[in-house]
């Protein structure tokens, strides 16, 4: 199952701080989302070696975004299962 994360809705209203700037929409394999907002929430995004400033801004905006749906509310076992389904198959 994939979480849709649309910007548009949230970018294109009042209250956005970029207004009228063209969005994304980007759908995620709900694991994955789990995975990554789980990661996000867990990580100081000062440590996170970046090229651009607009890097850890854009990971700040993806944890806002992934904040907005359900996998903000996954439970340990939850985002265990979802470690373990991404992470299968990898070989690495």
């Amino acid at each position: 199952m994939c979480t849709l994360l649309t910007w548009h809705d949230a970018c294109m209203e009042t209250g956005f701080p970029w207004g009228s700037t063209p969005t994304a929409d980007l759908r995620l394999w709900r694991a994955d989302a789990i995975v990554l907002f789980n990661w996000l929430m867990s990580t100081d995004l000062n440590a996170v070696p970046i090229t651009h400033p607009a890097q850890k801004q854009a990971l700040a905006d993806l944890l806002a975004r992934l904040e907005e749906v359900d996998v903000a509310e996954s439970t340990e076992e939850e985002i265990a299962a979802a470690q373990e389904r991404v992470a299968k198959g990898m070989g690495w």
